[in-house]
């Protein structure tokens, strides 16, 4: 397995150049002089690329092939994992400091006011976007397609990642834009969300017959079989689903009493000015 890291040139590339354009961007900003980007937000950014890599260049990625509970364990790391920590990273934020004046005025923010983007950034593009990939990518004949061609299985990794970050930037809602969500909306958002992963994990665990027969000869091959693993990969779905769902939710409520606090202390402030 320590041999078996792919380093597909493809992702590899493309999650370097973004590390350096992102780090690019905060040496924009120290230059300018401005406030520091948060470091929590660096840190999430780029750990975000670290478990991208290893779900794109790992093992985890050599295995994908041979079993569907392996292949669950990737999809789960780029969807629940890499995308929600990238969007905490707010990358159009930092572009937006890092940007000059002249030129953010007259190509970054007509491109965030734009009507593609707005369409994008709405949450229930978001939200159908996540479910319809989901679904649609485990539909056999599709996932079948993606098992045997690398292509259409980039395909779908590209699917996968852009589809999540369209799911989980209303949640975070740190990203200046279009599509903004209240702090109730966010938190019946992810709360419907959570039948997605869910009801398609028991579906799959349920299953007592083999979806994908891709799989039969790799899961022999490495001593159990295509049913039994098929299983533990619609558990692992529905798990993660949840486990990592759950944690979202309370951050959710918890940066909710934060503003209210905030909020609370800016009218008292105000009340003892008009006091005084």
């Amino acid at each position: 397995m320590l041999s078996s890291w792919t380093l597909d040139p493809v992702p590899t590339i493309g999650i370097l150049v973004t590390a350096l354009l992102y780090v690019e961007g905060l040496r924009s900003v120290r230059l300018r002089g401005g406030p520091s980007f948060p470091s929590w937000r660096v840190g999430c950014f780029l750990v975000g690329l670290v478990v991208l890599f290893v779900a794109l260049a790992s093992p985890v990625d050599a295995y994908a092939g041979l079993l569907l509970s392996d292949h669950m364990v990737q999809h789960v790391l780029i969807t629940m994992v890499a995308a929600p920590l990238l969007v905490l990273g707010t990358p159009v934020l930092l572009a937006l400091r890092a940007t000059r004046p002249q030129t953010r005025r007259r190509f970054v923010a007509p491109v965030l006011r734009s009507a593609p983007v707005r369409v994008l950034a709405s949450p229930v593009v978001g939200f159908a976007a996540f479910a319809v990939v989901l679904w649609g990518s485990h539909a056999p004949a599709i996932y079948e397609a993606a098992v045997r061609n690398r292509g259409v299985h980039a395909l779908e990794h590209l699917a996968y990642l852009a589809s999540a970050l369209l799911f989980w930037r209303p949640v975070v809602g740190l990203d200046p834009g279009p599509g903004r969500l209240s702090h109730p909306a966010r938190i019946l958002y992810v709360f419907l969300a959570m039948p997605v992963t869910a009801l398609l994990g028991l579906a799959l665990s349920a299953s007592g017959r083999v979806l994908y027969p891709s799989y039969v000869a790799g899961a022999s091959l490495l001593g159990t079989s295509a049913v039994s693993d098929q299983r533990l990969a619609g558990t692992l779905m529905w798990i993660a689903g949840m486990f990592l769902m759950v944690p979202a939710l309370g951050l959710v409520v918890l940066d909710w009493m934060r503003r209210d606090e905030q909020e609370a202390q800016r009218a008292d402030a105000r009340r003892a000015r008009q006091l005084s």
